[in-house]
């Protein structure tokens, strides 16, 4: 079953459920997240160098916070655009990615525990000016998050994860990376 499909019929399976067993709210969240193995390393003319790494960006996004009636469990289904890039006056690299999640929580009364799917969807290396030819797609891969968040009040979260994913390049490129790396969250539901 690809990540797709898990999300999918995780979405199913909540619809199914009894309406008054769950309260359903919008989400927003953002983060950063760094480390993992190095998929580029850009040399300026004053020597210096600048990488990138295969979990590293800033990501931005939105979906659903889904919370049970008792109150002690809650499920994020979420997408985000992610984001890290290498700006030089002659030329720029960017490395691009869009996550899918589908989370769930163990609520305490300040913390949330929690861990699940995350599928990346069309992850890329692009290059400019200088840099132009380099394009490398990536095969959307399938991977894990584990997180831990403050529950700084009932609808506001900030906290720690770690992502760990496989990104394996599409022909004609070869190689692959592990995104293996930590992160930090925050999330805000309505």
């Amino acid at each position: 079953m690809t990540g797709r499909g898990i999300i999918l019929a995780l979405l199913g399976a909540l619809a199914a459920a009894p309406a008054h067993a769950f309260e359903v709210r919008p989400l927003l969240k953002a983060g950063f997240d760094f480390g993992g193995d190095t998929i580029v390393t850009a040399v300026f003319t004053n020597g210096e160098r600048q990488d990138i790494k295969a979990n590293q960006g800033l990501y931005l996004g939105g979906g659903a916070v889904i919370v049970g009636d008792a109150k002690d469990w809650e499920f994020h289904l979420t997408a985000a655009y992610k984001f890290a890039f290498i700006d030089a006056t002659n030329g720029d690299i960017e490395w691009t990615r869009i996550p899918l999640e589908a989370l769930a929580f163990y609520r305490f009364p300040h913390v949330r525990v929690g861990g699940g799917l995350a599928y990346h969807a069309s992850p890329k290396l692009e290059g400019s000016g200088v840099v132009g030819g380099l394009d490398i797609k990536f095969k959307n891969a399938l991977g894990a998050v584990l997180q831990v968040d403050w529950r700084i009040t009932e609808n506001v979260a900030l906290g720690g994860r770690y992502t760990a994913v496989d990104y394996d390049a599409k022909a004609p490129a070869s190689g692959s990376a592990k995104s293996n790396g930590l992160g930090v969250s925050f999330s805000m539901s309505f």
